[in-house]
């Protein structure tokens, strides 16, 4: 995998996941752990890790509220006058809790809904424009915790990659600075504000490109192999080309920029549609792109076109149909798309094979045909 991050050809196709679901473990595999999971596959291992640590040179400090944090979600940070408490919401059929968000100022609320598979926002942070300001002003800025990013990865050793985040907001966010005001603002309302106050967006999205800029300045000499950002909601499927252009490659960009002085190279994350904003990612300079998602998942990507594209400026991550291939088919169909992938992508090296998303239920035999016929595919 890092021969390929570094654009270069491997000695057989690297082969992985994007994130390994709870669910899945949970339903399929008696509930074991995600490397775990690699070693039953014989997939490439990932080290997904999110340790942020208070800057308590601020006054900040760990939420003494916060439970166990949950899946990729870091411990929780607070102040005094940036404290959160939690309500559990009555409701049949989801898990559901209000987040408050209490400032001197003012207290912002927000409600998270989740199941078995997944979590997500049903009540959004941001209410009113003037909300973005009481961020600015107190909400806390997560530092990386060096120390336990470097124990860790020495503990993992050269058995697979490290790969971290840009952080999102906490409770629910994502890394990109779009993608992240989309979770807080609602992505339908932050579209159209794009055409009648655009001055608003770029503030709101300054603010949090300022705050994820002081974490990545935390991150210099962290041994990372890669660090996730973007979004899906910066995907062509969701917005226009000029809308990426305007509001979301300005701001990553300088993210990227800095990420790359702290040493830390950069995987630019767009689940959806990609292919009219191939060359605008590219030139944003990431190291690797993802997540390639084709036609028959609701994307755009077109393997061989991309790889003709961009294929020798970024190494290229995932392609793979995981909801056709990973269930309800033949072990032989499941080969073949594997090896149509290697075909369309693998040239030269620079592309991890992966699904071009998560997947929740999958059919363990295909699992093991995907990972097998991967190996086959040799430089």
């Amino acid at each position: 995998m890092l021969t390929a991050l570094e654009g270069k050809k491997p000695d057989r196709l690297p082969v992985t996941t994007h994130h390994v679901m709870p669910y899945f473990l949970e339903t399929y595999m008696n509930g074991s752990s995600v490397q775990e999971f690699f070693d039953y596959f014989k997939l490439d291992p990932i080290l997904w890790l999110t340790a942020l640590k208070p800057d308590t040179s601020k006054g900040d400090y760990y939420d003494p509220q916060q439970g166990e944090p949950g899946f990729l979600e870091p411990r929780r940070i607070c102040s005094d006058n940036w404290r959160v408490k939690v309500e559990k919401i009555n409701n049949s059929t989801y898990d559901t809790s209000r987040y408050f968000f209490i400032t001197p100022d003012k207290t912002l609320s927000m409600v998270l809904q989740s199941n078995r598979q997944t979590a997500w926002v049903s009540e959004r942070l941001i209410k009113e424009k003037s909300d973005i300001h009481l961020i600015e002003k107190y909400a806390p800025v997560p530092l990386c915790d060096a120390a336990e990013v470097n124990r860790q990865a020495e503990a993992f050793g050269e058995r697979g990659i490290l790969r971290g985040f840009v952080p999102g907001f906490e409770v629910y966010g994502q890394p990109g600075c779009w993608q992240d005001a989309a979770v807080l603002y609602g992505i339908e309302q932050l579209i159209i504000e794009t055409f009648y106050d655009p001055s608003w967006v770029k503030a709101f999205l300054d603010i949090l490109k300022n705050r994820k800029m002081r974490t990545i300045e935390s991150m210099q000499g962290v041994r990372f192999d890669i660090i996730e950002l973007g979004g899906g909601a910066a995907s062509s499927t969701v917005i226009s080309p000029q809308i990426f252009a305007d509001f979301a490659a300005p701001f990553d960009s300088e993210l990227i920029d800095l990420a790359h002085r702290m040493g830390q190279g950069v995987v630019y994350h767009t689940c959806g549609g990609m292919m009219p904003l191939l060359e605008q990612i590219a030139d944003m300079n990431p190291d690797a792109m993802e997540t390639f998602t084709p036609p028959s998942l609701g994307g755009d990507a077109d393997l061989k076109e991309a790889k003709q594209r961009i294929g020798g400026r970024v190494c290229m991550i995932g392609g793979f149909d995981q909801f056709h291939y990973f269930k309800d088919c033949t072990a032989e169909e499941t080969r073949k798309a594997v090896r149509k992938c290697f075909q369309d992508a693998g040239a030269g090296g620079g592309y991890i094979l992966a699904p071009s998303d998560h997947f929740f239920d999958a059919d363990m035999e295909l699992l093991k045909a995907f990972a097998d016929e991967a190996r086959s595919c040799v430089y």
